[in-house]
């Protein structure tokens, strides 16, 4: 009786084995490498990027011996690639559907722009992807931005970046769609400034330079207090971004004011704020290096 009594429960143990195997996801549901980091894959990403190539970019006005600026955005744009190849990589094969892509405002005068911007215009589904074109997508960034910035450099016709009108007029219609989670990545010194795009409203701006800084006293003790009471900042370019997650990076304020730094601070937070932009964060200039933790803390986290 002992003798059957074992067999019976070592029968019942392999059936719940088999059992339990049939619940385990197939290998080729999973497309991720064992040398990609473990991320949080709930959500779809679509990933928006806006380029300043005002003159902030320019080596010959705003040299840097450490690293050129434009070559730190191509760094940030390379970091972003590599975080959504990495999140899909994690995903289950059913469940991919990541958008990522490339905004200029307004555009340089580059006659292959569209093309390039076109390549930059990346999207993966469960019918599309590939383990092959995931890899790819950083490879592209790397390459195309670093046409786009070196073509902007050569023209040397800086006309400024339209952010402000991008967030009112473009934001809604390109960077954010339903069942998403949507994230607008800006790479800027974190000042604004078009030809075409300076208006005010009391105290509130669409732009900010380093001269108006100086001119409204925001270089000495108690431009906080001015700043807070007096009702400063930008116009509000839009109220219904609270779909949309913003990420700025290449914060670079004018070391000739230790305040600067705080000043382009307070203006994005209480801008971004405003708009009701629910998660954003601001960071400052620093190598590509130094900013890989952040931009995949941001990109990767789970919302």
């Amino acid at each position: 009786m002992k003798k059957y009594t074992l067999y019976f429960l070592a029968l019942a143990f392999l059936s719940f084995t088999l059992l339990s195997c049939k619940e385990e996801p197939k290998k080729d549901e999973l497309i991720h490498e064992h040398d990609f980091p473990k991320v949080a894959v709930n959500s779809n990403l679509n990933i928006s990027i806006l380029l300043d190539l005002s003159d902030r970019i320019s080596p010959e006005k705003y040299p840097s011996p450490a690293m050129e600026f434009y070559q730190r955005d191509i760094g940030y744009l390379k970091a972003v690639a590599e975080n959504f190849e990495s999140h899909i990589m994690n995903k289950r094969l059913i469940k991919i559907d990541d958008k990522i892509r490339v905004f200029i405002d307004p555009e340089p005068s580059d006659k292959t722009l569209n093309q390039k911007l076109e390549a930059l215009k990346i999207s993966f589904d469960k019918s599309t992807v590939s383990k092959e074109a995931i890899l790819a997508t950083c490879i592209e960034y790397d390459s195309i931005s670093t046409l786009i910035y070196e073509a902007a450099i050569k023209d040397d016709h800086y006309v400024g970046s339209d952010t402000w009108r991008f967030f009112k007029n473009k934001v809604n219609d390109y960077c954010i769609e339903e069942g998403y989670r949507n994230i607008l990545v800006v790479l800027t010194d974190g000042y604004i400034y078009h030809k075409d795009t300076k208006m005010k409203e009391g105290n509130k701006t669409t732009y900010l330079t380093p001269q108006d800084v100086k001119q409204l006293g925001f270089n000495k003790p108690g431009w906080k207090e001015k700043f807070e009471q007096q009702d400063f900042g930008f116009v509000a370019a839009n109220t219904n971004l609270n779909n949309l997650e913003v990420l700025v990076l290449g914060v670079n304020p004018d070391d000739k004011n230790p305040y600067e730094e705080d000043v382009i601070r307070a203006y994005w937070t209480k801008w971004l704020t405003d708009m009701n932009v629910k998660n954003f964060e601001i960071k400052q200039a620093d190598l590509p290096s130094n900013m890989k933790k952040v931009i995949q803390d941001f990109i990767l986290k789970e919302n």
